[in-house]
């Protein structure tokens, strides 16, 4: 499951786009999209207990082009706090696209085996993946709304 290590990548960069952001919404649920990466974390780490099995690390080159995409480009000096804004908007709803896509396949193949407790673990994290994209959306709208 490369979602463990996109997750701890996320968790680890996102709070860093918290502070190149000014609009307090963005500013907040990229905090609030932090703490739900931690309960995610947790979640996949008794799924690999149910498997009777065990994380090993992998690569999550893609994902990782993505944070650090975002990261080179947000936040350069001569570059206008709404302009760092909206690229911090449009880097978390494609990240948020990305694990409601990566979660749903899961919930697919964890139906196919038949285990309703991973099943469980899984659409709780596919609904917030989808929830925070639906709220980077509503931030995006409020904020073009409000410049």
């Amino acid at each position: 499951m490369y979602i463990c290590c996109a997750k701890a990548q996320l968790a680890n960069k996102l709070p860093l786009l918290t502070q190149r952001s000014e609009f307090l919404y963005l500013q907040r649920a990229i905090d609030e999209t932090v703490s739900m990466i931690r309960l995610q974390i947790e979640r996949i780490k008794q799924m690999y207990v149910l498997l009777d099995s065990f994380y090993q690390l992998e690569s999550c080159v893609g994902l990782t082009g993505i944070l650090d995409e975002a990261f080179q480009s947000v936040g350069l000096p001569d570059e206008s706090a709404a302009l760092r804004d909206l690229s911090v908007l449009f880097y978390m709803q494609n990240i948020e696209s990305i694990e409601a896509a990566s979660f749903k396949t899961m919930l697919l193949v964890a139906n196919r085996l038949e285990q309703p407790t991973i099943v469980q673990l899984l659409q709780e994290c596919y609904n917030e993946a989808q929830e925070d994209n639906l709220l980077f959306r509503q931030i995006t709208e409020t904020y073009l709304l409000t410049r």
